[in-house]
């Protein structure tokens, strides 16, 4: 399944990513999960996790850390 385009990102409370998307769905992802292990795991640190940013459809922080658009979408929960 083809998902719409990432238009923005806000970091919001508990690790979870507010994402907004070109239909005007707005879903929450929780990053938790995904914060383990060396790579992943320097999110814990809030200042890194809030440096979260679009980029090429997808959410990206100044480590390089990514998240593939299609689990963005999919394992996000609508909230609009």
């Amino acid at each position: 399944m083809l998902q719409p385009k990432l238009i923005s990102v806000t970091p919001k409370d508990n690790y979870r990513l507010l994402l907004v998307y070109e239909t005007g769905e707005q879903k929450l992802f929780d990053v938790k999960p995904y914060i383990t292990g060396e790579w992943y795991g320097e999110l814990k640190d809030l200042n890194n996790f809030n440096s979260v940013r679009v980029a090429n459809h997808t959410v990206e922080w100044n480590g390089g850390q990514d998240i593939s658009p299609h689990e963005l979408y999919e394992d996000s929960i609508s909230i609009v």
